[in-house]
This record gives C-alpha cells, structure tokens and sequence, in this order.
C-alpha cells in the first residue's frame, strides 16, 4: 500500500515539475528580454512598449483637434457597431444591414474575416466574418469593397496617418504637401486639418454608405449622446456624418490589446510567457531585426517599405486590377516612381485571428509570412529589385528560431478577449455587426 502511495506521489511530483519547466519564469530569459527592451526602446525602458488602458484617455495618443471625452468614445463605438447608419446603400435591400464592424470584426483581431471586406453588397457573416461573400443582387462593381486587406483597429491611436499609403492625416509623413492633397478628392479631412484616423473616418463615412441626421440621430436614440459629446457644436452641426466620423475616431482611438502576455509580461507577468514565447521575443528584438521597422509602442511605424508582395488582384478578389494605384502603395498617393510599391508598417497585435496577410492577403500562414522575411526573396516581378528595402534581407534563422518566432507573433501578440468592446446593444436594436438575412441566421440574432 505504502508503495502504491509513494508511485502516486512520484508521478504526481514528474507531472508537477513538468508543468512548472515550462510555466515558471526563466530567469536568464527574463533578464535578457528586459535588458533588450530597455535597449532597444526609444525611451530606454521596457515600459515604453506598454499600451495604454481603453479607459485612461489621458494618456491615449490623440488628434488634438477631435480630444477624448468618455461621451464621445461611448457614442463612437456605439456607431461602430451601427446597422442602422447603413442609409446609402446602393439598394434598398442593402439598407440597415451593414456596419464599420462588418469589416472589423473583434474576433478576427478588428479585421475582415476574409481576404477582402464587403460592406455593402455582402452577404452572410459565419462565425469570425469568414463567410462573407458577395450578395448575388450586387454587381461586383456595386460593392463597398477594399482593393487591398484593410488594417487592423488595434492600435490605430499611435499611427498618426492611416491607410496602407498613410494618405489621410493633414501631419507627420503628410506635413506640407497640400498640393497633393488637392489631386485626391477623399482627403478633405486632411484640409481641415485632421491627423490620420480623423481624416479617414470623415471621408469614410461617405465611401462605406453611412448616413447620420438629426432625424437618423433621433430615430436610433442617439441624440442626447450627440448632444453629450459634442456640445461644441451648434445643433444645425451636431448630427451630421463630421461628428459621427470624430466619434468614431475617439473610439477606434481606444482599441488595445492590454490582455494579450506580451502587455502582461511587460506589467510584471512572468507567468504571462513561455520559455519559447520568450525566446521568439528575443529574436523579434534583435537578431531577427522585426523592430527596426516595428518599432512603436503598438509594434508599428509611420515609415514605408517594398517588400516584394504580391498585390490583392493576383488573388481571387473584387474591385481591383492590375492598374489600381493601391497597388502602388506610398506612389500611388505622392505620384513620386521613389515611393512605389513602399506600404506603411503595420501593427503586429492579433495576427492570428485570421489566416491573410500583407496588403494582398497574399500569404495565409504565419510561419509562411516569418519564412518569407527569413529567406528574403521578393515574390512579385512587379517589383524593382532596387525598390526593394535593404532592411529586407535574409536573417539565417534555424528552424527552432522560426518556430519560437511564430510562436512570439502568434500567441504572445494575441488578446484573447477582444469581444470586450462589443456594445451590450445598440441604439437601432438591430444584429451586428450585420443585419442582413444570412447574417441573421449565422450570428442567431432575430
């Protein structure tokens, strides 16, 4: 019997230990990651690459112009959420059945599902946004849809211009270039002297067939968080698609992956990591080279690069062609032949919740995308060789490295919650983030 007791104890104490090999902080690890980050970060300390909290809007990089307040950041992800703002549809049935959301979907890491987002003209939902196709009643050229992968929400507060070409936003990299400006005529924000998101949101208001009114507003139950957000404005002004646009912003402003273990190693979670997340965070910052160019707090940059990528009309897709200037990235806006094909960096946060990548949704694996920067090659023959950036170069990474690396982006990179900022509901009382038939069905919301 005693026997019998003590095997139980000796396997119950290999069992333990095992665990506790791969959850219990490594010291060795620990220190070197911290040592590195307090290296490698602009403010020397590791804590630069904390996130804010949503609620600490103090502390939330934001558009002077449009400052956070609680009532507007309520309003703006309430209308994020907004069916019923869905008022310009090219069809009637298309009328109230999509939202901001339909191609930024929480659970896919606030980005479409698929390769492409449809907005208007779509059809169904599935589970993470993956089932949404093209409504048969469309005409492709009818749809609202992005000709290249539209990028993720999270962390939208330190990029102070947006878009794949970073066109919108009146500063930073488009500080002064009013003349080219008045070549595009969705920069209207940029003119009124908007940063990034701001400026986009204003136009996209317009592009993505949103509609707000006092009438809208007051149908939906939104006029007294208008009036509580933007008592600044005269009432002829207050309900209008401007501010819907500015409230969007501040909420999208609040967008962060606080919960994902990399913030909560950073907060002082040894547990947060494991020894393999932890050496892929150490190649990330250093012999991998991944924050030269990600290298903000979000883990992105205002800066530019040619990757080599193939372009989304290489792929099965909608609305775009060989000769669509978003193939052109930073070009297609600054018309400059030393721009093109150079796309902004994007942040590196919830990667996994969806299998497309890069601006064309040309690769669909993670450890595909680490292969593809470790290797170095350009894939797209449209692409000069001597456009390409020389920090897109062969890193000579093992096959562990490549797998520990993965593992960083994948898991360490991913909050598991982001359902959080769902609204309990919205003013319309309709489903969301869609309300079309086969949406319905899918979410099982009536």
């Amino acid at each position: 019997m005693n026997r019998i007791v003590f095997s139980i104890v000796a396997v119950l104490i290999i069992m333990s230990s095992c665990v506790k090999d791969q959850m219990t902080p490594v010291p060795d690890l620990d220190y070197k990651l911290q040592a590195l980050l307090n290296k490698v970060s602009p403010t020397r300390t590791a804590k630069y690459y904390v996130v804010p909290d949503r609620y600490d809007l103090d502390n939330i990089p934001q558009d002077p112009k449009n400052p956070l307040t609680q009532p507007k950041v309520t309003l703006g992800n309430m209308l994020f959420f907004e069916t019923g703002i869905a008022q310009a549809s090219l069809k009637d049935e298309g009328l109230g059945t999509y939202s901001c959301s339909s191609c930024h979907v929480p659970e896919a890491g606030f980005k479409p599902g698929t390769a492409q987002g449809i907005a208007d003209g779509g059809s169904g939902f599935g589970i993470l946004g993956e089932e949404r196709v093209r409504n048969v009643n469309f005409k492709e050229s009818e749809l609202d849809v992005q000709g290249a992968r539209p990028i993720s929400m999270i962390n939208v507060a330190f990029s102070e211009n947006t878009m794949w070409n970073g066109k919108f936003g009146s500063t930073g990299t488009n500080a002064g270039q009013e003349d080219l400006w008045e070549l595009d005529h969705e920069l209207f924000g940029n003119f009124l002297g908007y940063q990034g998101i701001e400026a986009q949101n204003i136009e996209g208001m317009n592009t993505h067939r949103l509609l707000v009114n006092k009438e809208i507003a007051d149908s939906l139950g939104y006029t007294e968080l208008f009036d509580q957000a933007f008592p600044e404005f005269s009432e002829e002004e207050r309900y209008s698609n401007l501010t819907a646009s500015l409230a969007l912003s501040a909420a999208i402003r609040t967008i962060f992956p606080n919960e994902a273990p990399f913030q909560k190693w950073l907060k002082g979670e040894q547990f947060a990591m494991s020894k393999d997340e932890k050496r892929g965070a150490i190649l990330f910052f250093d012999k991998a080279g991944c924050v030269n160019c990600h290298k903000s707090p979000g883990l992105s940059a205002v800066e530019y690069y040619a990757l080599g990528v193939y372009d989304m009309y290489q792929r099965p897709s909608y609305g775009t062609s060989k000769d669509d200037l978003r193939n052109l990235g930073r070009g297609g806006y600054t018309k400059s032949t030393e721009d093109n094909f150079k796309f902004k960096v994007p942040q590196l946060y919830n990667l996994s919740d969806t299998p497309f990548f890069f601006h064309g949704s040309s690769h669909t694996d993670l450890e595909q995308v680490v292969r593809y920067f470790n290797d170095a090659v350009p894939e797209n023959p449209n692409v000069p060789q001597e456009q390409i950036s020389p920090l897109f170069h062969p890193l000579d990474m093992t096959e562990d490295e490549i797998k520990d690396l993965t593992l960083f982006l994948s898991k360490s990179l991913r909050d598991p919650s982001l359902e959080r900022y769902y609204p309990s509901s919205v003013g319309s009382g309709n489903c969301f983030p869609n309300a079309d038939f086969q949406s319905r069905m899918d979410i099982g919301c009536n």
